[in-house]
């Protein structure tokens, strides 16, 4: 018998689709109320929420709407295509669910990247520069002064926090899976045949999404120097940014922004770790 191909083109298409339909309903709003946090980190979670509405009403929580749609539809097939293209190929050659997924979601966040970068730039600088400079101004001033690196300053970090988020959301969410599937099984038996009901497999992104928030740091840093290099200021490598933050914070300032952040990647784990998988069920 042929194994099971493990590139799927129709991957690009579903993930741009999902990823959009997340960051157009609660994805952009959760987006811009941490990138608020993480930028003013002493204010608490409410009061950051305040003065978010306090910009521009319900429209402030969609600020930098048409960067993110595009990033959206980009990042979230170049996602579902390079991670489920790994997943497949891992378990082609005999891995297990929870080790593929691991990989998978870590190969598939950090070819995210290529697109994120200059989108998020322009989000993080909609968020917390000068509202009066337009998208395609802040582009053209950007290139111009800095070139396309420009674009992808805070890369590192966002490259680090890229690659955990999705081998954790992947990964945890296929470890509560599991230990799901378990209680379907009794004397040890195998679960492979398991399946789970839509509310178990909601739950188990729900639970994977929240605990994949462990690497705030990371994002707390790559807000930070986008932040810094939107407002002109000289660039900081990754430990240079920490120092700042920690310097003018503490430790906590690395976990600014945690709550909402919260809400975004349970929200984007139910749309691009559970709904594929639902959706491949159906044929889709």
């Amino acid at each position: 018998m042929a194994p099971a191909k493990s590139v799927d083109p129709k991957d690009l298409l579903t993930g741009g689709v999902l990823q959009c339909i997340e960051a157009g309903t609660l994805g952009l709003p959760f987006e811009v109320w941490k990138t608020h946090m993480g930028t003013y980190r002493k204010q608490t979670t409410m009061e950051a929420f305040r003065n978010v509405y306090a910009k521009g009403g319900v429209k402030a929580f969609w600020s930098g709407w048409q960067p993110k749609l595009v990033e959206s539809f980009l990042k979230g097939g170049i996602l579902l295509f390079a991670k489920d293209a790994v997943i497949r190929s891992m378990t082609n050659f005999g891995a297990s669910e929870v080790t593929a997924g691991l990989v998978g979601g870590f190969a598939g966040g950090c070819a995210q990247v290529v697109v994120m970068g200059p989108c998020t730039f322009l989000v993080t600088a909609a968020v917390t520069g000068d509202k009066s400079i337009s998208f395609y101004q802040r582009s053209v001033d950007v290139y111009k002064s800095r070139g396309i690196g420009g674009f992808y300053q805070g890369g590192t970090a966002l490259l680090l926090r890229q690659g955990s988020n999705w081998a954790s959301r992947q990964g945890l969410t296929d470890i509560v899976r599991e230990l799901l599937k378990k209680r379907h099984v009794h004397d040890g038996a195998s679960t492979k045949d398991v399946k789970l009901s839509v509310a178990e497999e909601a739950m188990s992104g729900i639970i994977g999404g929240a605990l994949s928030t462990w690497n705030q740091p990371f994002e707390v840093l790559r807000i930070e120097a986008q932040a810094s290099a939107a407002k002109g200021l000289p660039p900081r490598n990754i430990v240079q940014t920490c120092k700042h933050i920690v310097s003018e914070a503490g430790v906590l300032g690395l976990f600014q922004g945690v709550l909402p952040r919260m809400g975004l990647c349970i929200w984007q784990t139910l749309f691009l770790v559970q709904a594929p998988r639902l959706l491949k069920t159906f044929g889709i």
